[in-house]
């Protein structure tokens, strides 16, 4: 092969540079997060060699023990972090270390917030743990052979981290790789033994797989007694614990240690919020440790993200996320499976089929919605925190999970009349709490904004009579309410759709009241009816105004106005569909209305009156310029 086929030079992707920079050029407090990130990626090349070896075991090339070895150099400056996992090609190597195309490093500068610490930290959540040897190196050296490949397919990438990357074909002849960090003079301390086993055993002493470090000669000694102790020859020596720590018992285990294991497996900087660690012994055998985030991944709402658990199988490493084991609504979900039921060989058309695996999917769910409920009770002030970040996916759960739809209500939070603030923290067992005498129903509105919904003319009557109306302005919240019909025993009503029915809310007087307002008004709508023609689906007296003089309502199984403005956004076909003008005869504007003789004019005022309701009710109309025109107008008119 030629020179120039062997070393090639090639220029870092822009986002890749950018980010390089930003390492090189950044002065971090918590510089060790780079040795946690190298050694986790090592850990997972060795569990990727392992799973790949359950249908060819000749790629442990008669070296099934695997490891992670961490050396440093003091004459020469350097660090080496090396494995015997499953390596590299060359196409892999520039394509691993050379582009970030699905890292979302754009996101990750979106992040940023000015603390260095915690925005070094985000090095390893946005999936770049690699660059993070820049934190302390001014050159990298990466060597690397894929297993089954020949001592000639290995492979040198080497960078000083400013805009471009080396790639030449090398001789290695042992698989894996090993990661050469070349110090600044600055960061020395990173070559002390000492300080590389205290970093080894606060981020990495859980990790199953064994990290070593060298250990010198120990020459024969005289002992306090005068006897001999014999000699200890240099060798590798394992500094962490190197076993799966959701194997041990609970008991054994910290907080500290459950928090620096959720940071390896989720790459956050922050301890999760609450977690649950079971083994379960039956009809099937498995244990789950899973935790909840205090914050919400940043790409937790692109479709394309994977998520799910870390499924291993009797210790063995299967896949990262296994998305069959956690139900979409329950996505921030982290956590590890492990298995003795499934067999070794899983594939994922297997995990989709397997009876096993919807037991255990039901379990995961059951047990995290255990965890939220517990959470709420025990410490409603984390809830709340917990509903702000992850509260709109929740949501989704009762339209995919018909099972648990009564859990998942109950875990819901909303914002309603009774506070008028915008912070979602009504309980629809707490709106249950607060009826009032005779009520039966829970009420609500969904609009497009907070404050659209708390202004709405539909809670007019609501607010007269003391009765509280949950504020949905979530763009979900449409989605959540068409698989919500009811909780508790309690229908949901929408305040904005069919006919209203108070019931015992409302006493013999009201409804003799309604009922002479309806009859004396009865040619009042005809005109109003008369005038609009089609543009409507009917003309009624209103039952929910008391200082609005109208407004528009869909009938009992039409689609409701929030649904056809979402479908629309959606570019999604609507199909045609005419509201219910509401009129209140008691307001000023329709007396006037009523008193006027010329039918031109009423007619221009019954569509001012249609234009109002609909503005109020969708925030915008068809024909904007029309509605202005007949102001304008009509405005003359008066003068």
């Amino acid at each position: 092969m030629s020179e120039t086929a062997q070393r090639e030079t090639h220029g870092f992707q822009t986002e890749v540079g950018k980010l390089l920079h930003l390492v090189t050029h950044s002065l971090y407090s918590n510089k060790e997060i780079f040795l946690r990130e190298l050694v986790s990626n090592a850990a997972d090349a060795a569990d990727k060699l392992r799973f790949k070896a359950l249908s060819d075991n000749d790629l442990y090339e008669n070296d099934g023990e695997l490891r992670v070895r961490i050396s440093a150099d003091k004459d020469a400056g350097t660090l080496t972090i090396s494995d015997n996992g499953i390596g590299m090609t060359r196409d892999q190597v520039i394509e691993h270390l050379g582009t970030i195309a699905k890292s979302g490093t754009s996101e990750f500068f979106n992040q940023l917030s000015g603390d260095e610490s915690k925005d070094s930290q985000l090095i390893g959540q946005f999936g770049v743990g690699f660059y993070s040897a820049f934190i302390v190196a001014d050159r990298v050296t990466v060597r690397s052979r894929a297993a089954g490949f020949g001592a000639d397919a290995g492979v040198q990438w080497e960078s000083a981290g400013e805009g471009d990357f080396t790639v030449e074909d090398i001789n290695k002849t042992d698989r894996g790789t090993d990661i050469i960090l070349h110090l600044r003079d600055e960061e020395k301390e990173f070559l002390d033994d000492w300080r590389l086993r205290q970093i080894v055993n606060k981020y990495s002493d859980h990790i199953s797989i064994a990290v070593e470090m060298w250990k010198e000669e120990v020459p024969e000694q005289d002992g306090p007694d005068g006897e001999k102790i014999a000699a200890v020859p240099a060798s590798w020596d394992k500094v962490n614990t190197a076993k799966a720590l959701w194997t041990r018992e609970k008991s054994d285990i910290s907080d500290d240690e459950y928090g620096e294991f959720y940071r390896h497996i989720s790459h956050d900087f922050e301890a999760p919020m609450t977690w649950s660690h079971n083994r379960v012994e039956g009809t099937h055998d498995y244990t789950s440790l899973l935790f909840i985030p205090k914050r919400a991944p940043f790409d937790m709402w692109n479709r394309e993200s994977k998520h799910g658990l870390k499924l291993y199988v009797q210790r063995v490493f299967i896949m990262d996320d296994a998305e069959q084991f956690m139900p979409t609504y329950l996505r921030f979900v982290k956590g590890v499976l492990d298995s003795n039921d499934l067999p070794l060989n899983v594939s994922r058309e297997l995990l989709q089929d397997s009876k096993v695996t919807d037991a255990m999917r039901k379990a995961c769910t059951k047990r995290v919605l255990q965890m939220l409920e517990k959470l709420a009770k025990k410490d409603a002030d984390k809830y709340q925190e917990f509903w702000k970040e992850f509260g709109n996916v929740l949501k989704e759960g009762p339209a995919e999970d018909a099972a648990n739809k009564e859990k998942i209500a109950g875990l819901l939070r909303f914002a309603s009349t009774e506070n008028d603030t915008a912070e979602q923290t009504v309980a629809l067992a707490d709106y249950i709490e607060r009826m009032k005498e005779g009520q039966d129903k829970i009420y609500y509105v969904v609009a497009d904004s907070f404050n659209s919904a708390k202004s709405s003319p539909h809670l007019e009557v609501f607010r007269k009579k003391g009765v509280e109306v949950l504020l949905m302005s979530e763009r979900v919240d449409e989605w959540l309410i068409s698989h919500l019909n009811e909780f508790d025993g309690k229908q949901l009503v929408s305040v904005t759709r069919g006919a209203l029915d108070l019931g015992d809310l409302e006493d013999d007087a009201d409804k003799e009241a309604q009922k002479a307002l309806e009859e004396s008004s009865e040619g009042l709508v005809e005109r109003i009816k008369t005038s609009l023609g089609e543009a409507v689906k009917e003309v009624r007296v209103t039952h929910r105004l008391t200082n609005s003089p109208a407004c528009i309502v869909v009938d009992e199984h039409d689609m409701s106005s929030q649904m056809v403005k979402l479908m629309k956004a959606a570019g999604q076909p609507v199909p045609e569909q005419k509201f219910i003008l509401e009129v209140n005869p008691e307001h000023d504007l329709v007396k006037q209305m009523d008193a006027l003789q010329a039918e031109d004019t009423f007619a221009e005022w019954s569509q001012l009156l249609l234009d109002q309701a609909t503005l109020a009710e969708q925030g915008t109309l068809d024909d904007p310029a029309s509605f202005v025109a007949r102001v304008n107008k009509l405005l003359l008119n008066q003068g």
